[in-house]
C-alpha cells in the first residue's frame, strides 16, 4: 500500500514477468444489467482488432450491461434492412448494435443502436481512421452508448498508467507503462533497476508524476508522454505520493524534510515547496480535488482519510468505518471516493459513492492484500492491484462491486492509474 510506501516499508512480490498479449477474464456478474447484443460488424478484421468484440468487452466491464455472447445470436445484421427486431425481442435482448467497416484509404466504420422493445434507431453515427485505430474507434462506440442509454460519460476510450515489475530481487527491473484502459497497446516510459512507484495522471492527461528510486533516494518525476521528464522533488529523506492539482500547475508530495513525512504543494515543473499540514505523525497519499485535498494520516492511531485547504489549516477527518483507511482516490466530480480499507487483518478496496444519495460505503474487491486504488474519471469503475500468491496483479470492478476482471499485463502489475478524459475525436 502506499501509504507503508510512503514510511519504507517497501516490500514487492517477485513472480518473473513473462512478455503475453494483455488478456481480460471475467471472474465476477451482474443479473440487474441492462441486455444487449452487439452484433459483429461486417468487414471488421478478426482477433485484437476485432471492433464488435471490444466493444461487447468495454460494456461488459462497465457492470451496467449484460452482452449476448456471439454464439446465441439468432442472426447477424449488419443494416437496417437486415434486422428483424422481433427476434431480438424474443431472444430477451433490449439494445442491438449493428454496423459495419469498409476499407479504403482509411478506415470507416458506421453503427447504429437500436432500441428493441420501443422498435427505434438510437444512435446512427460513422466515425473514421486508420485501421491501425480500430479499438480506439471501438473504445468511442461504446462511450456514445454508455452516454446515450446512462446520461453520464463513457470512460472506455481512457488509459491506464501502471508498474510492471519482471525479475527476482536486486535483479528486479521496473517499467512505467501507460495502455489503453483495458491493457492493450502497452508502451514503456521508462525502465529502471531500482522501484517506481505511484504513478498519476495530470488533468489533460499529457504528463505523467511518479516516484523513482533510480539515484538511490526517492525523488519525484513529472514525465511528459511525448518524451522528456524533470526531477520536482530530490530531498534528503522521504520525497513520495504526487498528485497533481486540478489544474495541473501543482504537485501535493509527501516530504519528510522537516521531520514528520507531511503533505507539501509545489509547481509540477519544480520549485520551492509549502507546507501544508503541520501534525505528529504521517500524513501521506495526497489526493488533489477541487473541493481540497485528502490525505492519510495516523494521527488518531491508525490511518484514517483526512482533507484539508491547499492552502492549509485545520484538517477534518472523512472517514470512520473500518480500521483503517488509505490511499483516496476520486472520481472526476468528486462523487465516486475509493480507498484501501482495513478490518480485521483484511485489506480490501471500499467505495463511498454519493452520486445517487447521501452515500454508502460498498466492499468491493475479496482479496486479502488489495490496494492502491484509481476510479474511472465517470466513477463508473476502479482499477486495484491484488496479490494473489506470489503475484501482484491488476483487476478492475464495477463501482458497485458486482463485475470485477482481472487485466493480464503478461506479469507483475501494480500502481495502476486511471487516466483522465482524452480528447473528443
Amino acid at each position: 500500500m502506499r501509504f507503508f510506501f510512503a514510511i519504507c516499508v517497501f516490500s514487492l512480490s517477485s513472480a518473473v514477468f513473462a512478455q503475453s498479449n494483455p488478456q481480460v477474464d471475467v471472474i465476477g456478474g451482474r443479473d440487474a444489467a441492462q441486455p444487449i447484443a452487439v452484433v459483429p460488424f461486417a468487414g471488421s478484421a478478426p482477433g485484437e482488432s476485432d471492433i464488435a468484440a471490444v466493444i461487447r468487452a468495454d460494456l461488459q466491464r462497465s457492470g451496467q450491461f449484460k452482452a449476448m455472447p456471439e454464439s446465441a445470436m439468432p442472426e447477424k445484421p449488419s443494416t437496417a434492412a437486415e434486422l428483424h427486431l422481433p427476434v431480438w425481442q424474443a431472444a430477451g435482448q433490449g439494445l442491438v448494435l449493428i454496423g459495419r467497416v469498409s476499407n479504403g484509404a482509411s478506415m470507416r466504420v458506421e453503427y447504429e443502436l437500436y432500441d428493441v422493445v420501443h422498435k427505434q434507431r438510437l444512435l446512427g453515427f460513422a466515425k473514421s481512421g486508420p485501421a491501425s485505430a480500430a479499438r480506439d474507434i471501438a473504445h468511442q462506440i461504446a462511450d456514445d452508448i454508455y452516454q446515450k442509454v446512462l446520461n453520464v460519460r463513457g470512460a472506455f476510450w481512457t488509459r491506464m498508467a501502471y508498474v510492471r515489475v519482471s525479475g527476482l530481487g536486486k535483479r528486479a527491473t521496473y517499467s512505467l507503462v501507460v495502455a489503453d484502459a483495458d491493457g492493450h497497446n502497452a508502451r514503456v516510459l521508462e525502465t529502471a533497476n531500482a522501484p517506481i512507484m505511484s504513478p498519476t495522471w495530470s488533468p489533460d492527461g499529457r504528463r505523467i508524476a511518479y516516484v523513482s528510486f533510480a539515484n538511490g533516494n526517492s525523488t519525484v518525476k513529472v514525465r511528459n508522454l511525448s518524451g522528456g521528464d524533470v526531477t520536482v522533488t530530490s530531498f534528503a529523506g522521504l520525497n513520495a505520493s504526487p498528485s497533481f492539482s486540478p489544474d495541473g500547475a501543482r504537485l501535493a508530495v509527501t516530504l519528510s524534510r522537516d521531520g514528520n513525512p507531511e503533505i507539501y504543494t509545489l509547481p509540477a515543473s519544480g520549485g520551492a515547496p509549502t507546507r501544508v499540514t503541520h501534525q505528529l505523525g504521517i500524513d501521506t497519499s495526497a489526493a488533489w480535488t477541487p473541493s481540497g485535498i485528502y490525505f492519510t494520516s495516523d494521527r488518531g492511531g491508525r490511518p484514517q482519510i483526512y482533507k484539508t485547504s491547499a492552502s492549509g489549516g485545520g484538517a477534518s477527518r472523512v472517514t470512520f468505518q473500518g480500521d483503517y483507511n488509505a490511499d483516496a482516490a476520486f472520481s472526476l466530480d468528486g462523487k465516486v471516493m475509493a480507498v484501501t480499507q482495513g478490518n480485521g487483518g483484511n485489506y480490501r478496496i471500499a467505495v463511498f459513492d454519493t452520486r445517487s444519495g447521501p452515500g454508502q460505503w460498498t466492499t468491493v474487491s475479496p482479496g486479502s492484500l488489495d490496494e492502491s486504488p484509481s476510479v474511472a474519471p465517470n466513477g463508473s469503475m476502479v482499477m486495484y492491484d491484488a496479490h494473489e500468491g506470489s503475484r501482484s496483479v491488476i483487476h478492475v470492478v464495477s463501482a458497485d462491486g458486482r463485475v470485477r476482471e482481472r487485466i493480464d499485463t503478461g506479469g507483475n502489475a501494480q500502481d495502476p492509474a486511471w487516466s483522465p478524459y482524452r480528447s473528443n475525436p
